[in-house]
């Protein structure tokens, strides 16, 4: 962590997906993310595909209380900076709000309040949001995991990435089938398991951390700050490559890729105890290991992964 950016009010600061700030004896939990045009989403993507404002909206919601529902919590407040063209029109900022107030609808996020935010000038849309949230179970870190423990994930895998790889597909959206289309949307507007954050933590979840920049790439990171092995089985995960099918018929894709690199899901990867019961959404994945070196292995089918693979923001 950042001397300068360092506080000894906060009781947990990054690292996590989610910060913890010490309020009156209770901690508040604390995240932030952003949405930038042709970094995180198009305008109008290669397919052809408009990317409505109101999708914008309700995954700048998603993305953000994902990080609360990953620390086993939920949101209870956010605030939302929105940086826009002088060209963008009222009917625009209408269609975003629109999409915002729908997502915490029907993400199922009743405990959250918009409590406010900022609007600016910029060349490009951007989108910052803010958001709090409290856990009735104790936080979640995803240094936790201990060996034998096992892993497993709750939520879509591979599904958003799907969808990104469709949307860029030149000129292809008058060809997209109902099932292209759903896995389209899996991207547009990500749906974060938020009833199985609190669940995990109530059932004694060791670790936990959500799916943003793919399987791999946060397995590999929760396993380093864990300093424990992972093993994984990729037959535990062939049901979600199944559901990606109609997308790797069009792209002439590994749905397998997907699953195990594509980012933005956010769905959960949690460790529970081996003797502990884990909530039925759950599907193991695999299990811990103790670590023999200084850096952490992770491994899929008995074959040494690197980490480093997956989702880049920066790519």
């Amino acid at each position: 962590m950042l001397p300068l950016l360092d506080s000894e009010q906060a009781s947990l600061g990054p690292g996590d997906d989610a910060g913890a700030l010490l309020v009156r004896g209770n901690e508040v939990l604390v995240s932030v993310d952003t949405l930038v045009e042709n970094q995180d989403f198009r305008l109008i993507w290669p397919s052809g595909l408009e990317h409505s404002a109101y999708d914008i909206g309700w995954k700048s919601i998603a993305q953000n209380v994902s990080d609360i529902n990953a620390m086993g919590g939920y949101a209870t407040g956010a605030v939302i900076s929105l940086s826009l063209p002088k060209s963008t029109s009222l009917e625009w900022v209408k269609d975003f709000s629109r999409g915002v107030a729908e997502a915490v609808k029907q993400l199922g996020a009743e405990k959250l309040t918009i409590l406010g935010g900022d609007l600016g000038k910029s060349q490009e849309i951007s989108v910052t949001t803010t958001v709090l949230g409290e856990c009735e179970h104790g936080k979640i870190l995803r240094s936790g995991v201990q060996a034998g423990d096992r892993l497993a994930v709750a939520g879509r895998v591979g599904a958003a990435g799907a969808g990104l790889s469709v949307l860029e597909q030149e000129g292809q959206e008058q060809r997209w089938s109902r099932a292209v289309c759903r896995i389209v949307e899996a991207q547009c507007r990500p749906v974060p398991p938020l009833e199985s954050g609190p669940r995990a933590a109530q059932a004694g979840a060791t670790a936990m951390m959500d799916l943003s920049d793919g399987l791999i790439r946060d397995a590999g990171r929760m396993a380093k700050a864990s300093h424990v092995n992972f093993e994984l089985e990729s037959e535990a995960l062939k049901d979600y490559a199944l559901r990606l099918e109609a997308a790797a018929d069009l792209t002439g894709t590994d749905p397998m890729s997907w699953v195990m690199f594509g980012g933005e899901d956010f769905g959960l990867l949690a460790a529970f105890p081996e003797d502990s019961e884990i909530p039925e959404e759950f599907t193991v994945i695999g299990v811990a290991k103790p670590t023999t070196g200084r850096r952490a292995i992770l491994k899929v089918d008995g074959k040494v992964v690197k980490p480093e693979t997956g989702f880049d923001h920066f790519g």
